[in-house]
């Protein structure tokens, strides 16, 4: 897969934007300029807004979500959640610590800029807590999940060894929090977000649901030290490559948005600053994206198994059983599901493509450098995002319809 050298564009000694500074230090340079004041203020109003979710023409679909058993591991993760807050002191406890209908769900974001004053902070956690946080995720995710979570956090400090920032950029620079009481009966969860990464677990008795879901890397793949031979997002760039190839004339023509995937017949205004191309990041929990591009039910049953392929790529993190009702619950949707491409569909040129669904929206785009001094998107750079519309990101669905079946219990 790409082969593109991110090592051309290594900032020169002296012409990293971070070196030297801790994680504090660059988040207070940052939040002067108009630029991110800009970014911010706008997070902040979204942010404001109550919950609807996205939806693809402004009202949300109902009856597409439900309440049953999917052998989720809630009694694992419950009982790590529980030894996790058995260490936490009083304070920390405060912190981390939330109602499971909190609105601090959505206050999560994907840059490096620290700002929050919630949550643990990894970095600043002893072993045996830290520790104990990492087991909380192990024991909600699968394995192929746990892994790719941490080889994100470890790329992060391969990026800031690249740069000169380890004090901003480093395997632990991430906030945990939880929300609820760990339980086998009443929703719970937790969340864990920092730079190229945000999950978020909600656990309902038996069921698991995992959205929103932030994964990115730049570079994409560590070629020296301690995580040399380290790379993500392989399959998605290659499955995603291979639908696009398999598609006739009329197909592509359909799932083309456009050519470029910066200024050219890229529409005016659709790539912004903070998102790249993408359209459901932090804080666009109620965006109004229409569908675009290629429809289901003008797929071939090959093509349709290529994109149920692609899609389970996305959800890896889910445990098995939980993983086959999702996939179950996306098939059911296949006909209705879009898939549109934009940029360059050659080995090694940078893309965006998108997944949507009434029940799921995947994003996959190339990014132009943030550390790194590529202007324009390359191969190496990588954001990804999953979110389950109409409603259900951070199970909020499920939770709503969970309280109103236990009233009448």
């Amino acid at each position: 897969m790409s082969n593109s050298n991110f090592r051309d564009f290594i900032p020169l000694p002296g012409e990293s934007k971070i070196a030297g500074q801790t994680a504090r230090e660059h988040a207070d340079v940052l939040v002067r300029k108009d630029i991110i004041v800009g970014i911010f203020a706008e997070w902040k109003r979204l942010f404001s807004e109550s919950f609807t979710g996205i939806t693809s023409e402004g009202k949300v679909r109902e009856g597409l979500y439900f309440l049953k058993p999917e052998s989720a591991p809630t009694s694992l993760a419950s009982k790590a959640a529980k030894n996790l807050l058995a260490k936490l002191s009083a304070s920390q406890t405060r912190q981390a610590c939330f109602d499971i209908t909190s609105k601090n769900w959505r206050n999560w974001q994907n840059t490096e800029i620290y700002v929050e004053n919630h949550g643990l902070r990894l970095e600043n956690l002893d072993t045996s807590v830290r520790d104990s946080v990492l087991n909380v995720i192990r024991s909600s995710l699968s394995e192929r999940g746990y892994s790719k979570t941490r080889d994100i956090m470890k790329l992060n400090e391969f990026l800031g060894q690249l740069v000169g920032g380890e004090g901003v950029l480093g395997e632990w620079s991430y906030i945990f929090c939880l929300f609820g009481e760990p339980s086998l009966r009443s929703p719970w969860g937790w969340q864990l977000f920092g730079h190229h990464l945000a999950l978020n677990c909600v656990f309902i008795e038996g069921q698991v649901i995992i959205s929103p879901t932030f994964m990115g890397a730049e570079p994409n793949f560590a070629d020296t030290g301690k995580y040399n031979g380290l790379r993500v997002f392989r399959d998605e760039e290659r499955k995603g490559l291979d639908l696009m190839g398999s598609f006739s004339a009329d197909q592509k023509t359909a799932a083309l948005i456009a050519n470029s995937m910066v200024g050219g017949d890229l529409p005016e205004g659709r790539r912004q600053l903070a998102d790249g191309l993408h359209l459901g990041g932090a804080y666009q929990d109620n965006r109004i994206i229409p569908y675009e591009g290629l429809k289901g039910n003008l797929l071939s049953k090959k093509q349709n198994i290529s994109l149920l392929d692609l899609v389970e790529e996305y959800l890896c993190f889910l445990p098995s059983e939980s993983l086959k009702a999702r996939m179950t619950e996306i098939e059911s949707h296949l006909e209705d599901t879009h898939f549109c491409w934009i940029g360059s569909s050659k080995e090694n040129e940078p893309f965006y493509y998108r997944i949507q669904s009434p029940v799921i929206l995947i994003e996959f785009d190339h990014h132009a450098g943030v550390y790194l001094t590529n202007t324009e998107p390359q191969n190496f750079h990588v954001h990804t995002l999953v979110r389950t519309p109409n409603g259900n990101d951070y199970g909020i669905d499920l939770i709503r319809q969970h309280y109103a079946r236990t009233k009448h219990e």
